[in-house]
Order: C-alpha cells, then sequence, then structure tokens
C-alpha cells in the first residue's frame, strides 16, 4: 500500500485568478497562465469557478477571440469595397447622364436637324407602307391588342403631358423663378389638349357624314338606310365611314410637339442656368419618349389602316403643329413659343452690342 508522506514546507494558498470582463477575454476550458491580481482585487476561487462556468455555458472560448476579431476587419472591408463600387458605379451613371444629355440637347437643338426630322416623319408617313411587304405580318406589333398599342399608343397624350409638362415646368421655373410665366409656358399643353379632343371630334364628324350601316351576312354586307351611327350601332349592325387614323395624327403632333419643346434644352444648358441631375434625368426621359413614338408611329404606318387615312392624320397633326407652333405662338397674345422670355441675359448682351 503507498502512503504519501505531507509536505515538509510552509502549505500555501491557492492562487488567486484575476476576474476577466465578460467578452473581453473569453474565459477556455484548457490550461491557461494565471496573472497576479492588482493589488486591493481579492477573488475567491470559488468565484473565479463560478464565473467560469457561466462564460463557459455562454459559449465562450479563448481560442475564438482572435477569429472574432478578424472576422469583424474582413467584414469592415467588405463594407468599404462596396462602398467604393457603389461610389464608382454612380460616378459611371452621373457621366453618362450628363454626356448623353449634352449629347441629345446638342441634337435636339439644331436648327437643320429639327428640318430633317420634319423630313423623317414625312418619309415614315409616305413610304412606311411599303414596308408592309418586307416584314413578319405575325409579329406582336401587327395586333392591336399588344402592350405597346394599349398602354402607349391609346394614352400618347397623357403620357406626353406627363413627362413633356414635368420638363417645361422645371427648365420654365428653374430659369426666371416666376409662377406666371411657368404657367404661360405651361398653357401650350392645354392647348395641344385642346387640338387633340376637337380633331377627335372632327375625324368621329366625318365617319359620320361619310359612313353608312351594313350588317354583315355569309353572303357579304346588306345595306341599311339608318341615318346616322347611334340607330345603327343601337341595332346591332356595323357603321362604316372615311375614318381618318387618329393614331396616326397623335403620334405625329406629339412627335413635332416634343422636338419642338425639348429643342430649348440646348439654349438653357449654353446659357449656364442650373441644371442638375433630375433635369438632365426629365429631359432624358422625353427623349426616349421621343423615340418611342417615332417608333410606334412607324409601326402604325405599317400594320394599321388604309394608306389614306394615314397619310390625312399625319397631315392634319402637322398641320395642327403649324397653326399653334409655326404661326399662333409667335404673336404676343399667345402662349409663347418654347423658350420665350426664358433668357433675358443674351437679349441683353445683344443690345448692348
Amino acid at each position: 500500500m503507498l502512503t504519501v508522506s505531507p509536505p515538509t514546507g510552509p502549505l500555501l494558498p491557492p492562487f488567486p485568478v484575476c476576474q476577466l470582463p465578460a467578452g473581453l477575454c473569453p474565459v477556455s476550458t484548457t490550461p491557461v497562465t494565471a496573472y497576479p491580481c492588482p493589488r486591493g482585487m481579492s477573488i475567491s476561487p470559488s468565484s473565479a469557478s463560478q464565473r467560469s462556468k457561466q462564460l463557459v455555458g455562454r459559449g465562450g472560448n479563448m481560442d475564438r477571440g482572435p477569429m472574432v476579431g478578424a472576422g469583424s476587419g474582413a467584414g469592415t472591408r467588405v463594407r468599404a469595397l462596396l462602398g467604393c463600387l457603389v461610389k464608382a458605379l454612380l460616378w459611371v451613371a452621373s457621366a453618362l447622364l450628363y454626356f448623353g444629355s449634352e449629347q441629345a440637347a446638342r441634337l435636339l437643338g439644331s436648327p437643320c436637324l429639327r428640318r430633317l426630322y420634319h423630313a423623317w416623319l414625312a418619309a415614315v408617313v409616305i413610304f412606311g407602307p411599303l414596308l408592309q411587304f418586307h416584314v413578319n405580318s405575325r409579329t406582336i406589333f401587327a395586333s392591336h391588342g399588344n402592350f405597346f398599342n394599349i398602354k402607349f399608343v391609346n394614352s400618347a397624350w397623357g403620357w406626353t403631358c406627363t413627362f413633356l409638362g414635368g420638363f417645361v415646368l422645371l427648365v420654365v421655373f428653374l430659369a426666371t423663378r416666376r409662377v406666371a410665366v411657368t404657367a404661360r409656358h405651361l398653357s401650350r399643353l392645354v392647348v395641344g389638349a385642346a387640338v387633340w379632343r376637337g380633331a377627335g371630334r372632327a375625324f368621329l364628324l366625318i365617319e359620320d357624314l361619310t359612313g353608312s350601316c351594313f350588317e354583315p351576312l355569309p353572303q357579304g354586307l346588306l345595306l341599311h338606310e339608318l341615318p346616322d351611327r347611334r340607330s345603327c350601332l343601337a341595332a346591332g349592325h356595323q357603321w362604316r365611314g372615311y375614318t381618318v387614323s387618329s393614331h396616326t395624327f397623335l403620334l405625329t403632333f406629339c412627335c413635332l410637339l416634343m422636338a419642338e419643346e425639348a429643342a430649348v434644352f440646348a439654349k438653357y444648358l449654353a446659357h449656364g442656368l442650373p441644371a442638375g441631375a433630375p433635369l438632365r434625368l426629365v429631359f432624358l426621359l422625353n427623349v426616349l419618349l421621343l423615340g418611342l413614338w417615332n417608333f410606334l408611329l412607324l409601326c402604325t404606318v405599317i400594320y394599321f389602316h388604309q394608306y389614306t387615312h394615314k397619310v390625312v392624320g399625319a397631315a392634319v397633326g402637322t398641320f395642327a403643329w403649324y397653326l399653334t407652333y409655326g404661326s399662333w405662338y409667335h404673336q404676343p397674345w399667345s402662349p409663347g413659343i418654347p423658350g420665350h422670355g426664358l433668357f433675358p441675359r443674351a437679349r441683353s448682351i445683344r443690345k448692348h452690342n
């Protein structure tokens, strides 16, 4: 039997272990080196053991301390990298916005290009129908119920008023800071709405005056001597007359109107007036809408309506533009042409010279 003899030297008390703050140095279950407590601090072994169990119960581990710090540093670096990437993307988007708006304003502000644009619209309406022999008749744009025809063409004036009204409002108010001048320039859109409504009523009147009532039969059409469209449709028949293409009229009028209104932005930039990102974005949205109207006008003249109906509709739209922007708006008792009264500095410099 093995007998253990007691030590010969003096019996030493257990070495006190310092109580570390929670979270700064988690307690590990592995043996660690104990450090002496500062003077005046005395911690019993039982409290140290209890604190150690609490930290271990929470999942503390000394080996995980450096890993948490490394993860936090990596997360900080990732966030910084993402922040730099976002700033770079915003800078690129801003540069493209400024470059695109400058180039578009230069193109639309050129009088020569505006005259060529009028010739382009005339060529689209006159020669565009010839493309129906070279395109696919089953494409989505050949259907009356396609998305663009329902959402955009049928509401073309609403889209034009929304986008163009915002542009005119910003340009005129930023240039003059006068509500009365801004309202006067916005009144051109009110005149345009009246022209659109009046033309639509005139087209229906022409169809009523030139139409007849027909009943479709398997053998053909049976003519009925009903006096007007309302009584014909009430009887379940069809009224057919000369139908001016209202879509061609509206798209042509909107294209000419938007090109005329957007052309003022070149002079606006040339005079150094405030042109921040919101104004440039609104201008580019108008340019994109103008491009969409040109595309939908081409689709309309290719796939829909009869040739003379389209030509007459475009001619009426061009004539409406000429009566307003080409003639009446140059008079002092009118809403004024786009840009009128917005650049007084240029006028004063011309008088001084």
